[in-house]
Order: structure tokens, then C-alpha cells, then sequence
């Protein structure tokens, strides 16, 4: 089973190994890898799940730990600490169509969808249904769900309902509070149409929540444009801000002060050092952090997300598809191979996802021989295409050594490519 053969600037031939290294060399993104502290004779392509090493964040978090926390010690917070997670937004703005003072780094992508949604939840008091998809990711599910069960135990009753990608409109009705949505499916990397949807859930009353942890800095995201009123992402898959880095989320400027934030810690209070007894809310996009940012966490990944700022956004999302292109237009045509993600541009993220009954061997295979994958139980591999890094060659010798693991043989990939 396999998907059609999707469109490129190949025609009906595959592209040659020349070829594929004239498009590196024409590449005006090459010279970022550079940038990147990547092993020798290593093809990497999981950053969907951790991205690479950023050259510069090793030596400024030495800066961070040895001058800055180990010299000054307490002093160090005169260092701007205090304003990373509003520093660390406003370079992740750029990257989803926000405004500077709609976006704040704090926290966990887990924790920010609790105080999202329930946030959503508080704003319509009538409204009984969190709605979301069957195959969102696990712990999206797993929050909203925990959530309707805490709003129950206080007397209200809230029910998390997940249709099929293809009847999210039609499952909203006026019991929606909140469209709760990831932009680009974890396993098959297929895309929603976000502006389409949120207009839809606008349309009866509901508020919407994207998930954009495998979009940002991976794919165009527009919220304005696509009228997002709230979203949430990670910072250490496409944006490179290391193991466990601190998430982000936005909220739109005509929400902020309309919206509660349940987790009501000191960082949100409109003067976090008067120390008062009461608690009041921040004005702005402040009001949804909680505790004391974790500054050697934000520090790694406001340097890593600086990289962002010397590149044509545009060309590195282009990048991004046709590296997709490339590796899916020379996957040989096999039986036991399935291929999960849309072919069609604009459909999908910078993710490839393969089924194959024996998935998991293959991916220990692949990286037996220098090719570093996903697999995702029970039978996903996903090879995620990081623009700022991956090189069209990596693409190219991915999809050879993975037709010779699934027993391919060259003249079966010339008779026909997928």
C-alpha cells in the first residue's frame, strides 16, 4: 500500500544523486548546519522530536552558570533574568504570526494547556463539551480530560468529546466551550486547516487552542490570520532549545485581560515583589505565567531561537516541504510500506511518517547505519526534516539506505518510484 507519487520539479523521473547536490549547493540555507554541533557521518532526522545542538547556546550557558550564576550569585538576577520568558516570546512571535506581547515562554506545553483550556472554560460557564480529535497527541487528551474531571468534582460538569479529523465541524454545536486542536498530527504529520476551523468554532461560540509544538519553526503558522484566540508549543523540537526546554504559549491581545489564569502563581501577579496577600492579575500576556522561570532552561533557548532571526523565514519553510519532497518522490513503491502523511504541500509538516509491520527493526537498522529516525508504536517511522540543518543530500541517502532495509533492489526502485 503506498500514497500517490506526489508532485516535484522531477517530472516522472527520480532524481539523480547530481541533481539532488546542485539543490544543496543552491540552497541559501546551507551554511546555517554550520551553526550546529552535529556528529560526522550522522544523517539526523529526528528533530521532530529533539532538534541539534546550536553551536553558541554550550558557550553561553558556560557564560550563564560560571559568570552570571556561579560569580554573582544572588546578583545575577540584575542580569535580566526576570525578563527571558517575555525576551524568549518575542523572538518565538515571529515564527507564528503573533505579536511580541502575545507570546510567553514559561513552563511546560502539559501545563500550559491546562491553564489554556481551563482558562477557555472559565470564559464559558454555559458550555459543558472540550472538544478535540481522536488522534490528538496523548497528553493534550490526557490534560483535557483530567480537566473535565476536576471541573466535575466542583459541581460542573465537563465532558472531553473527540470525533475524526474529518467531522471536527460537524461535532460543533452550541455545548462547545473550546476547540482544542494540534496544528500538525504527531504520527502522519497531516495539517489542519487552522483559519477554516477557527472560524468554524467562532462561529458557534467557541473558543479555539492549537497545539503548535511540531509546526513552530517547522511550518508558516499565522494565528492572526487564522483567528486563533489561544495556543501553546514546545521549545526543544524544530526551535533546538535542548532536553525538556521551557514551552510558550499566546494568547490574543483582545483575550488577555478577559481570561483567568487558574494556576494563579506569583509570576502572574501585576507586582510580583510587593509580596501582597492578595492576588492580582497582570494586565497582559504576564497574567499566565506562574512560578520563577527556569533561567538556565530559557537561557539555552532564547540563544538556540536567535538563529531564527538571521534567516528568510519563507525560504525556510519552503525548505522544509521540499525536503519532504525530496525523500518521499525516491521511496520505492513496496508492499509492506505505507505512507501516512499528505504528499500534497501545505497538507502536512516537516515530518515523513512510514508504516511497516516491522517498523521498529528498521528503525535500529537505520541507525545501525548512521540514520537517526522515530518510531512510534505500533508500526511508525517518522523522518522529520529540520530545514535550518538537514541538507537535501541527507534526505536523499535516508530514502537509499531505507529501500535497502526494506530488501528494495535498485532495479525495482527504477521500474518504480512511489
Amino acid at each position: 500500500m503506498s500514497a500517490d507519487r506526489p508532485a516535484s520539479d522531477f517530472g516522472p523521473d527520480l532524481p539523480t544523486r547530481a541533481q539532488i547536490e546542485a539543490m544543496d549547493q543552491a540552497d541559501p540555507l546551507l551554511l546555517m548546519r554550520r551553526r550546529f554541533d552535529l556528529p560526522g557521518g550522522l544523517i539526523y532526522l529526528d528533530g521532530n522530536s529533539l532538534g541539534a545542538l546550536p553551536r553558541g547556546v554550550a558557550a553561553h550557558l558556560g557564560e550563564v552558570t560560571r559568570q552570571q550564576w556561579g560569580d554573582r550569585l544572588i546578583a545575577g538576577w540584575s542580569e535580566g533574568w526576570m525578563d527571558l520568558p517575555l525576551k524568549t516570546g518575542a523572538l518565538i512571535a515571529p515564527l507564528i504570526g503573533a505579536d511580541e506581547d502575545e507570546v510567553i515562554a514559561c513552563d511546560s506545553t502539559s501545563i500550559n494547556l491546562f491553564k489554556l483550556a481551563a482558562a477557555a472554560l472559565l470564559a464559558r460557564p454555559d458550555r459543558s463539551v472540550i472538544l478535540s480529535e481522536e488522534g490528538n497527541f496523548p497528553t493534550d487528551l490526557y490534560m483535557f480530560d483530567g480537566l473535565a474531571r476536576l471541573a466535575s468534582l466542583a459541581g460542573r460538569p465537563i465532558h472531553l468529546r473527540t470525533v475524526s479529523a474529518d467531522h471536527l465541524i460537524d461535532a460543533l454545536d452550541e455545548d462547545v466551550a473550546l476547540l482544542a486542536l494540534t496544528h500538525v498530527n504527531f504520527r502522519t504529520a497531516r495539517a489542519h486547516d487552522m483559519a477554516n476551523l477557527s472560524a468554524a468554532a467562532h462561529q458557534k461560540g467557541a473558543l479555539c487552542l492549537w497545539d503548535l509544538s511540531h509546526s513552530v519553526g517547522a511550518v508558516a503558522v499565522d494565528l492572526h490570520q487564522s483567528g486563533a484566540d489561544l495556543a501553546v508549543g514546545c521549545g526543544y523540537k524544530f526551535l533546538n532549545g535542548g532536553p525538556g526546554a521551557p514551552a510558550f504559549l499566546y494568547v490574543a491581545k483582545a483575550m488577555q485581560n478577559k481570561l483567568d489564569n487558574p494556576l494563579a502563581g506569583w509570576m502572574g501577579h501585576r507586582d510580583p515583589f510587593a509580596f501582597a496577600p492578595g492576588y492580582e492579575p497582570a494586565p497582559d500576556i504576564r497574567r499566565f505565567a506562574c512560578g520563577t522561570p527556569p533561567i538556565l532552561g530559557l537561557s539555552a533557548l532564547h540563544q538556540a531561537l536567535t538563529l531564527f532571526s538571521e534567516v528568510d523565514l519563507e525560504a525556510l519553510f519552503e525548505k522544509g516541504q521540499a525536503l519532504c519532497d525530496v525523500f518521499l518522490s525516491l521511496i520505492a513503491r513496496h508492499a509492506d510500506l505505507c505512507v501516512l502523511s499528505p504528499t500534497k504541500r501545505g497538507a502536512r509538516g516537516c515530518h515523513v511518517a512510514l508504516a511497516h509491520p516491522d517498523a521498529r527493526a528498521i528503525t535500529g537498522r537505520l541507525a545501525a547505519r548512521g540514520v537517526v529516525v522515530d518510531f512510534r508504536p505500533p508500526d511508525i517511522m517518522r523522518f522529520g526534516f529540520a530545514a535550518l540543518y538537514c541538507r537535501y543530500i541527507d534526505a536523499y541517502d535516508a530514502a537509499m539506505i531505507l529501500n535497502s532495509e526494506c530488501c528494495v533492489s535498485p532495479q525495482a526502485l527504477a521500474d518504480g518510484g512511489l
